[in-house]
């Protein structure tokens, strides 16, 4: 999709439709909305009169313009986007996703996009077009029939009076953004015959070549020299090895070696049948998705490579499949982990905290000093929070804060659950230094405090995005399927700590 961006008028664009936002109750009787409905012969004040828009959110009205229209574009389409006060960057861009995918229902090829988005203009054009991107998304791949084809050419963001270069750079930037987020959704798209832990680590390669990372892979002999027995645990029942892969964006001027050390921790289990604890076969197939923690880190990894801020990133991605066989892990087994802490496997269904554990350990090892891991890791935090709130959970509340804050800019929506050293006593083990499960209360929060054991010593948040991962449903905006969250979140932590280090 060609992107071109403009600070003038609309009117003369060469496109097939106008994409415009409206607002809740919104008036044809002054600005904007005026000065179209005059351009149009009156059509804006007959369809707002009429209730028939209303400008609530995602509320679509989709016009045909005859005759003589002051304007070269023949289609209208008007997107609700809510109270005018309550208007963000993040519904902007989810206004961006209605349009894009409705239109391209229309077989429109060409759109001018008008946000009417007030503020940061190189934040606008980023959004818009991260919002454009992100909605051209179907998970379809494998369809031979009834698969979407059609396509948008060319978007034309219109921003009025803003300067241009403002405006291209922040398109550059939701370019980039977007189609990281849509990498990480076809990562986790994939089946688990075509995304094993070989196959991530292959995809992460090509990532570190065409954008200039540097990576590591270790094999499963170097895990066991690291003393890796957490990790390397898991991958027991599967005919498949083990990865754990470190990806690195290392700045041109880093200054001072010894400085902070962001690392975001992936889970990579890619494809996640409960082991010897088998899971129910009905809708077993979703565990493909249960890659998609290392996935997201992966994404923004591949982002912040072509952003290029001024601070230093680790992305550690320890990868395995979960299968039952005569080799696989057992209930009752013991494990030592990379710090020598031993854990009592109860459930190994319970695995992604067992490669997490390690690959934290790793990451610190490697020097990092601020940890986010990421994981689809308990069924609970659905049960807590539906497909709304990610949950965060951690020992460092200002990181915590950088999280939902920097999610908040992005669209994607934390809410922090508590961590109190009461938590742990239900994951000490009778027989080891603790147990990878701590029954059926607290579910989300017992893994988290899990994964604390794993994180002394450094600045630390865990994200469960198990409710969050995928979309049951189509949203106007998205397709169903996976979501890509906390990509856009992950790229906008980096983005805030280099600017408050250039500051």
């Amino acid at each position: 999709m060609q992107i071109e961006c403009t600070n003038g008028s609309f009117r003369d664009l060469d496109v097939q439709a106008i994409a415009i936002a409206v607002f809740k109750d919104e008036k044809a009787d002054n600005g904007f909305l005026k000065d179209l409905d005059a351009i149009t012969g009156g059509v804006i004040k007959s369809v707002i009169d009429s209730e028939e828009l209303q400008g609530k959110e995602a509320e679509t009205v989709y016009l045909h313009l005859v005759g003589n229209s002051g304007i070269k574009a023949q289609r209208l389409f008007l997107v609700g986007v809510g109270e005018r006060a309550e208007y963000t960057t993040a519904q902007a861009s989810q206004m961006a996703g209605t349009a894009v995918r409705a239109l391209r229902g229309k077989n429109v090829k060409s759109i001018a996009m008008i946000p009417r988005l007030e503020g940061n203009s190189e934040e606008i054009a980023s959004v818009v077009v991260e919002g454009a991107f992100m909605a051209l998304f179907d998970p379809d791949k494998y369809r031979t029939e009834d698969k979407e084809a059609r396509e948008i050419s060319k978007l034309i963001v219109v921003v009025d009076g803003a300067d241009q270069n403002d405006l291209e750079r922040g398109a550059k930037r939701g370019r980039i953004i977007g189609e990281s987020v849509n990498f990480t959704r076809d990562l986790a798209n994939e089946p688990g015959a075509y995304m094993t832990p070989t196959n991530m680590a292959e995809r992460a390669r090509d990532v570190a070549t065409e954008f200039g990372l540097s990576i590591d892979v270790l094999d499963e002999a170097r895990m066991e020299q690291e003393g890796m027995g957490s990790l390397l645990s898991v991958s027991h029942g599967s005919d498949e090895p083990a990865k754990l892969i470190i990806l690195k964006y290392t700045p041109a001027n880093t200054g001072d070696e010894n400085g902070d050390l962001l690392a975001f921790v992936g889970k990579g289990i890619t494809f996640d049948s409960g082991g010897i604890s088998l899971k129910p076969g009905e809708n077993m197939e979703l565990m493909k998705y249960d890659m998609t923690g290392g996935a997201t880190v992966m994404g923004a990894m591949r982002a912040i490579a072509q952003i290029k801020p001024s601070i230093p990133v680790l992305g550690v991605v320890p990868c395995s499949e979960n299968l039952p066989s005569g080799k696989a892990t057992k209930p009752g087994d013991v494990v030592r982990a990379m710090t020598g802490k031993t854990i009592e496997v109860i459930n190994t269904d319970a695995e992604g905290r067992l490669i997490l554990a390690d690959a934290i350990a790793y990451a610190k090892k490697l020097g990092a000093t601020k940890i986010v891991d990421i994981a689809t890791l308990t069924g609970a935090v659905s049960i807590a929070l539906g497909d709304v709130n990610t949950a965060v959970i951690g020992t460092d509340q200002e990181l915590i804060g950088e999280i939902v804050a920097a999610g908040k800019e992005a669209g994607e929506r934390f809410w922090q659950l508590p961590l109190d050293k009461e938590y742990s006593k239900q994951i000490k083990s009778d027989i080891a230094d603790i147990k990878n499960v701590g029954g059926r209360k607290a579910g989300t929060i017992t893994a988290a405090a899990f994964l604390k054991e794993f994180a002394d010593g450094v600045s630390w948040a865990h994200l469960d995005i198990a409710g969050t991962a995928w979309g049951d449903e189509a949203k106007p905006y998205r397709a169903k399927g996976p979501t890509g969250v906390a990509v856009r979140t992950f790229i906008r932590i980096v983005a805030r700590a280099s600017r408050n280090k250039d500051s």
